[in-house]
């Protein structure tokens, strides 16, 4: 069974940075695709950044672009989502999120089935 535990996030001001953490267990998976979305309240729930395990090809939205990293440790089965520059609109649940075995990343959400918990992340001006 595939779990996903997300650590990271809390409070911070604007400019400030934050770094997410989403360890994978239960995974088989070599080829598979790591993301990270986010939904604030009355939101869509919006794709942000995500990464292949096999290559490291990255997408980020045209939001977090210069501002947002996604990176993977393959050894710890962990992928991270560096944050820096926050801004209030970045003010959300953040989730981490994984496929099963793919080439591509999913753009939807309904191409990741599995997920983490989810984190709030607060940016105050």
């Amino acid at each position: 069974q595939v779990h996903l535990v997300q650590s990271g996030g809390g409070s911070v001001q604007a400019g400030g940075s934050l770094r997410l953490s989403c360890a994978v267990s239960g995974y088989t998976y070599r080829n598979k695709c790591m993301g990270w979305f986010r939904q604030a309240p009355g939101k869509e729930r919006e794709r942000v950044a995500t990464i292949l395990s096999f290559g490291g090809s990255t997408y980020y939205a045209d939001s977090v672009k210069g501002r947002f990293t996604i990176s993977q440790d393959n050894a710890k089965n962990t992928v991270y989502l560096q944050m820096n520059s926050l801004a209030p609109e970045d003010t959300a649940v953040y989730y981490c999120a994984a496929t099963g075995w793919v080439n591509v990343c999913p753009s939807a959400p309904s191409g990741f089935p599995y997920w983490g918990q989810g984190t709030q992340v607060t940016v105050s001006s």
